[in-house]
């Protein structure tokens, strides 16, 4: 006797119902980080557009800023946390290699024994959660995913090096992701390109500092070819995720990209066509770059500041160490 296997019956569609935010504690301008780097503040906003980051104190690690993101979108979504059954995290800044960031959220905010694990896609670690929570509610494997970009760069940044340690701050943004019955997010674009491995990324590995032959790992990067990069390439990307989405600029309420560069963020907008109806996320100029928190973190605060925005769609596209990328356009919240 032959049995047929049962399959998984998903939503028709998903949308992010809330955002949630938490950010270090410590505002710090530049002048507190332009010594070591023999800069200025002047040097560090023409170039960057970022006037303060924010960093978290000693004791805090990227598992608090995520629960504390977490725990804000699940009750601005009014979801019972023990339905939620899916929890991702996208982080490159777990202070261990394992367990898990996102099996701890999962048990602090009450949503045990849901299924958890990380995402490791730096910048673009949030647009490749959201794509995976949108398939698996649709394809029935969970109802209620909780997506979270958490960071704490502060905790691996050299701050004598020029290349990147004024950029980057710590933070974590969520989003919580369910059923719906119009699409709440559009197919995404994603990939990689791992011959630009070394543009930036961790300068040692753990093995060479527990041998003593390197000193704590750090981040790096190559500025401009980033730079080049994310202008050049990711413009491509952004436009055929407004393609696979069937939208047009105007079409838009927002765009949200990773909050890289300021300079990037605005030949983003020019490359793009975008017209001034549409609003653009510059949450970068007091938050910093935090990696995969900067599109929550930056969208959580545009909606902050913009509530007509509800209901709106939004661009938004991550891109980073890997080099890899994903985009896809999403109904605000």
């Amino acid at each position: 006797m032959t049995v047929t296997l049962k399959e998984a019956v998903g939503a028709p569609h998903s949308r992010i119902y809330a955002l949630g935010a938490a950010r270090g504690e410590n505002a710090v301008p530049n002048e507190d980080l332009i010594g070591p780097i023999d800069s200025s503040d002047e040097w560090i906003r023409q170039r960057t557009g970022i006037v303060t980051r924010v960093r978290a104190t000693a004791e805090t690690d990227a598992i608090d800023l995520a629960s504390a993101a977490a725990q804000q979108a699940i009750e601005r979504a009014g979801v019972d946390p023990a339905e939620v059954d899916l929890v991702i995290v996208a982080t490159i800044s777990n202070p261990k290699q394992t367990p898990s960031v996102s099996a701890i959220v999962a048990d602090r905010v009450g949503a045990n024994p849901a299924a958890a694990y990380d995402v490791n896609a730096a910048c673009a670690g949030y647009c490749y959660s959201i794509a995976q929570a949108d398939a698996l509610i649709r394809a029935g494997a969970a109802r209620y995913a909780l997506v979270v970009g958490a960071e704490k760069l502060s905790d691996i940044v050299d701050p004598a090096d020029r290349s990147i340690s004024f950029l980057l701050g710590d933070g974590a943004g969520a989003a919580l992701l369910g059923p719906s019955d119009t699409p709440g997010v559009s197919a995404s674009i994603w990939g990689s390109d791992g011959s630009k491995a070394g543009a930036v990324g961790m300068n040692h590995t753990l093995t060479e500092f527990r041998d003593g032959v390197s000193e704590w790992p750090t981040l790096r990067q190559e500025g401009q070819t980033v730079f080049r990069w994310a202008v050049w390439e990711m413009a491509k990307v952004a436009k055929q995720a407004l393609g696979a989405a069937g939208v047009q600029p105007e079409d838009l309420a927002a765009f949200i990209p990773h909050q890289a560069n300021m300079r990037i963020i605005d030949e983003f907008a020019k490359q793009l066509g975008l017209p001034d109806t549409v609003k653009i996320a510059r949450d970068i100029e007091t938050t910093g770059n935090t990696s995969a928190a900067s599109i929550p973190l930056a969208t959580h605060r545009l909606l902050e500041e913009n509530p007509e925005l509800s209901g709106g769609l939004a661009l938004q596209i991550g891109f980073g160490a890997g080099l890899v990328f994903a985009a896809q356009v999403v109904v605000l919240p």
